[in-house]
This record gives structure tokens, C-alpha cells and sequence, in this order.
């Protein structure tokens, strides 16, 4: 069986709900690819004793360790201090570690305050390891049974560190099998018909998890070595619909937009009013998004949609702002004055105000304007403000993601 791994965070914000811990599912991410088991996640707060408790279960129960968080030179940095404890030995100066942390503030041109100097304090016999990103040194301990790793909290300090020092260490010290971990990004999809759908697709080697970032509904399938992880990847794109499956392995949906555009050479602008530009943002959000973004127009007066994007104003006389004829009008008009090969518009009352019986808060009409021709679709949304806005992005960039396949 694969040795098992926990994970301890540190840190009363985490504890008291003030800050997310985005460090725990990073790292048990990278050390399921390695082959490890999970064991468990512990949130621990400011207390040493509480520290050193957590470490010296975790150090009975597992074959690896990795903390994060406390390594820091404020009196509530207690990590190294409960370290020292559980270990029963008492923290030394490292010279190498005050090395390290002096050459932090030179290449800053910045003096080493003196509290800095507690950050050079280790566990006597623990190994230094070395924080190129920051200014808390990391070490790591081995009891013979298990490895604890301690690294700092700062994930843009955390992960390189992992990625450096312990990712490499574990495969030297244990005969691992690594897995392979398949994600499946879905739109338009409910994680509960996503848990449905995948109903008995388990079996031996082979698990599922969910994760829910709305809009967006994550799929990931493990994988242990020796399945085929490609057949299987494509029966879950199967049983989710491949409709729905906007990616495999892939960045947001925004960026699979950009990539299929970049691809075919073609070109996007975009006509917003309830979203207000965020459409734009996120075609934009990428590195070289000009290769492919001619540009966008936040239109929220009719005045904007007649004068800068060329709808007709009688179309919104007659049928409203929020219509599927002002929403195909705002999508044509945006693609003609700025030259692109698809225009993408979108219009709707995303609330909490503006609503009437006809047209309630959450009324969406979306249009894409193509070199084939021009897309529909309206949808009502149940949700909140931000929500609404954030689904209408969504729903907006996967109607041209299905117009840009359907012409390949």
C-alpha cells in the first residue's frame, strides 16, 4: 500500500475562518500524483501546544508530513518552537540559515531587521532547507519512520520549495506508483448531475472527485498506473456530455476560447451591457489575447447601443434593451465596426433590480455573430447579482466555444 501523507496548516487566520487555505489541496494535488495516500488535513492555530499535539500525531500515523505556515519572525510563529518540542531537542542558530536570510535583504537592498534572526533558529539535527522566494527558511526532520517537512506559508514560497526539495526526496525514499490525475473542466453542468452522471464509474484504482467553482464544475478522475487512463477519460467525457466538457487538462474556459481562435487565425469583439466588460477581461486575462481580441464595448444606454455599436433604435423601441433582436443587433454591429471574424454580445437584468413580469431579475439573451451567421440563446437565472454575472460570462464565451467547433 502507498504511504500515507498528512497535511498540517498553520495559522489563526486559517483558523478562525479569516484566510483560505489554498496551500492543503495544492500539495495533496502534487503528492496523490507521486503515488501517496492521503491521511488528513489539519488546521491548527497560534498555540504551541496545539502545534506540537498535531505534529506528534501526525509523526505516528504517517509516513510523510508537510506543514506549512509559522516559520515566520513575529512572536505568533510558533512552528519551529513545537517542532523543537515533539522532537525533544532544543533550537540552535543555523549559520547557514542566517546566510541565507541576510543574502534575502542585500539582494532587496534592505538591512536584516534583528527580529530576522529568530527565522535562522532550528530544531538541533533538522535539515535546512532553503527558501529562494523568501526570507523563512524551511527544514525538514526524519524520525526514520516518517518525514516531516516544514515550509513557509506564502504559497508563491511554498511551492517551489515543494517542488524543489521534497517532491524529489520522496521518490528517492519510497518505491512509488504514480498516478495520473485526468481534469475534466464542465460548464452548464450542476455538480450534483455531475455526481449523477458519474454514478458507478468507480472502480478498483480508478476514483473520482468533484469540485464545484461556480460556474464551473471540476471533475477529477485518479488513475493508478497501468489503467488507461484515456479510454477512461473519454467514458466520463461521455457520461457528462461532451457538450459540457469544455477541457481536459486544460486552463479556464476564457483561455480554451483564446486557443481555439488563435488556432483558426480568427478574431473576437465583444458588446456588453449587464456584464459591463468582464467578458472582455477574461478573453484578456492571457498573455498575446491581442492575437485574437479586436476589442469590446461596454454599452449600457440604449443611446451607446445605437451610436456605438449600430443598433437600430427602433429594435429597442420595439422590443426592449434586453431582447434576443437587440442582443443579435448588438453582436452583428460590434463584429462590423471592429473588423472581427466573430462577435459576441450579451444583454440581460442581472438585479437585484430592473426586473417586470415579462422580463424578471436574471433574464439573459446572449448572441454570436459568425461568419455563417448569428446564434441565440436566452436563459433566466435564479441566482444573486454577482452570480448572474458571473454565469453570463460563462454562458457567453461557451456559446462561441460550440459556434467555433461546430465551423472547424
Amino acid at each position: 500500500m502507498a504511504p500515507r501523507y498528512d497535511i498540517v496548516s498553520q495559522g489563526e487566520e486559517l483558523l478562525a475562518g479569516q484566510a483560505v487555505d489554498t496551500n492543503a489541496p495544492w500539495i495533496s494535488g502534487e503528492l496523490q500524483g507521486l503515488g501517496l495516500r492521503p491521511g488528513r488535513v489539519t488546521v491548527v492555530g497560534d498555540e504551541l501546544a496545539s502545534i506540537r499535539r498535531v505534529l506528534e500525531e501526525s509523526a505516528q500515523r504517517a509516513a510523510v508530513v508537510v506543514c506549512t505556515g509559522g516559520l515566520g519572525p513575529t512572536s505568533d510563529d510558533l512552528t519551529r518552537d513545537a517542532a523543537a518540542a515533539a522532537f525533544g531537542v532544543p533550537l540552535e542558530q543555523s549559520p547557514e540559515a542566517l546566510a541565507q536570510i541576510e543574502q534575502r535583504y542585500r539582494t532587496r537592498s534592505r538591512p536584516m531587521p534583528p527580529t530576522n534572526r529568530v527565522q535562522a533558529l532550528l530544531p538541533r539535527g533538522a535539515e535546512l532547507l532553503e527558501n529562494r522566494m523568501g526570507t523563512a527558511p524551511g527544514f525538514v526532520w526524519d524520525t526514520g519512520s516518517c518525514l516531516l517537512f516544514f515550509l513557509p506559508g506564502v504559497p508563491f514560497e511554498m511551492r517551489p520549495m515543494l517542488v524543489e526539495h521534497i517532491l524529489p526526496r520522496l521518490r528517492g525514499r519510497f518505491a512509488l506508483a504514480p498516478r495520473k490525475t485526468v481534469l475534466l473542466r464542465c460548464v452548464s453542468l450542476a455538480e450534483s448531475l455531475a455526481g449523477e452522471r458519474m454514478a458507478g464509474f468507480e472502480r478498483p484504482g480508478v476514483t473520482v472527485g468533484y469540485r464545484a467553482s461556480f460556474p464551473e464544475v471540476q471533475v477529477k478522475l485518479h488513475v493508478e498506473a497501468g489503467l488507461d487512463a484515456a479510454a477512461l477519460t473519454e467514458e466520463a467525457r461521455e457520461r457528462l456530455g461532451s457538450q459540457h466538457v469544455f477541457g481536459v487538462g486544460t486552463g479556464p474556459l476564457a483561455s480554451v476560447v483564446g486557443g481555439l481562435l488563435r488556432a483558426r487565425g480568427e478574431t473576437v469583439a465583444t458588446a456588453e451591457s449587464c456584464t459591463a466588460g468582464r467578458i472582455a477581461a477574461d478573453l484578456t486575462e492571457e498573455a498575446g489575447a491581442s492575437d485574437y481580441f479586436r476589442g469590446g464595448i461596454v454599452a449600457y444606454a440604449n443611446s451607446a447601443k445605437v451610436e456605438v455599436c449600430g443598433v437600430h433604435a427602433a429594435l429597442i423601441e420595439q422590443h426592449g434593451a434586453v431582447s434576443e433582436a437587440v442582443a443579435r443587433a448588438l453582436a452583428e454591429g460590434v463584429r462590423a465596426r471592429l473588423g472581427s471574424d466573430w462577435g459576441l454580445a450579451v444583454t440581460g437584468i442581472a438585479g437585484p433590480g430592473g426586473g417586470t413580469a415579462e422580463k424578471p431579475v436574471g433574464t439573459l439573451h446572449l448572441a454570436c455573430a459568425g461568419p455563417s451567421g448569428t446564434e441565440h440563446s436566452c436563459v433566466r437565472l435564479p441566482y444573486d447579482r454577482l452570480r448572474n454575472l458571473s454565469v453570463s460570462v460563462a454562458l457567453a464565451l461557451d456559446l462561441l466555444r460550440q459556434a467555433l467547433l461546430r465551423q472547424t
